[in-house]
């Protein structure tokens, strides 16, 4: 139980040390985010797609 209490001290004196983004920070941070997933999900569906057509191709569909 004292390690366990020790632990949490220490890991809550590493939080107050550390900074912390903006709230316009975090909100950027977001959008860049949400962009490139949306830019990664288009390119593997194009694949996906493109895949596809390939395999219908060889097996005659």
């Amino acid at each position: 139980m004292n390690l366990a209490t020790q632990f949490l001290k220490e890991a809550y004196s590493e939080l107050k040390q550390s900074t912390w983004l903006t709230r316009e920070q975090a909100i950027d941070s977001t959008k860049v985010v949400v962009v490139l997933v949306a830019l990664m999900s288009l390119y593997v569906a194009g694949i996906d797609y493109v895949l596809s057509i390939l395999v219908r191709a060889v097996l005659g569909r």
